[in-house]
């Protein structure tokens, strides 16, 4: 690993904080920045998942509970940051989701509160520590899911592209307020994680490789990527198609 993925900008080690740690792309990120030397503050809603990171590497790892859908997530992500020593990176990894053609109440609301209130208040919470602690860098997952409206996945693909605007809207009020905040916006295609468990999806891709190319992004501070290069080229073909083709198009998972 080079230095520039070990140390900040000034030479001391990394510190990150990764919400939505214990499971999928976030704890396989959590594994690569632990090999990469950095400190890791590692929170998530998984207790034993927590305990285990920490165990891996006990002097390079704090851990929170936190529940992104809770008032008191902000709170508890301070006080993380204060244990880890102060915080260099946020990357928001939390996010829920699931096929929803019938329509089920619980399960469209609780993507909003997840992905929608909670990925609200997690990244204004990072956004204001930065802000007075002299600037910082806000990585999030959100999806191509974001791209357009997808009927099998209505709340899902509406609040990534809520993540999408949100960052775009953020990374413009840095600028405007010379804040010194730098964003990342990672948009993966479908990832073979527990969010996908059970569903047959096509193009499926594996955690291990998407989480490297993810770190890689975070490391060189991209503005924005689109992973893989497979689903670059399917993001370009889906904005080129006109509203009335879309709205008959039949996009699902693979039979």
């Amino acid at each position: 690993m080079t230095s520039k993925a070990t140390t900040s900008k000034n030479g001391t080690i990394v510190r990150i904080v990764i919400v939505g740690a214990t499971s999928g792309l976030g704890r396989e990120i959590a594994r690569l920045c632990i090999d990469a030397g950095w400190r890791v503050g590692a929170a998530g809603r998984n207790e034993e998942a927590l305990r285990q990171l920490k165990a891996s590497a006990p002097e390079q790892v704090e851990t929170a509970m936190i529940d992104v859908t809770q008032d008191d997530a902000p709170q508890r992500l301070d006080e993380l940051i204060d244990r880890l020593g102060g915080m260099d990176i946020y990357f928001h990894a939390s996010g829920i989701g699931k096929r929803n053609t019938a329509l089920q109440p619980d399960i469209e609301l609780a993507t909003l509160r997840t992905n929608g209130e909670g990925f609200v208040r997690m990244v204004t919470a990072a956004f204001g520590r930065f802000r007075t602690h002299g600037g910082g860098h806000i990585a999030v997952i959100s999806s191509i899911a974001g791209t357009r409206g997808l009927g099998s996945a209505p709340a899902y693909s509406a609040t990534k592209r809520l993540q999408n605007t949100y960052i775009d809207a953020l990374a413009q009020l840095s600028n405007m307020e010379r804040l010194g905040i730098r964003f990342t916006d990672i948009r993966p295609g479908f990832v073979a994680t527990p969010l996908l468990a059970g569903d047959d999806y096509p193009l499926l891709m594996q955690p291990g490789p998407v989480a490297r190319r993810i770190f890689r992004a975070i490391v060189q501070r991209r503005r924005r990527v689109v992973i893989d290069r497979r689903y670059a080229v399917l993001v370009f073909l889906w904005r080129a198609i006109p509203e009335w083709l879309w709205e008959r198009l039949p996009v699902r998972k693979k039979t």
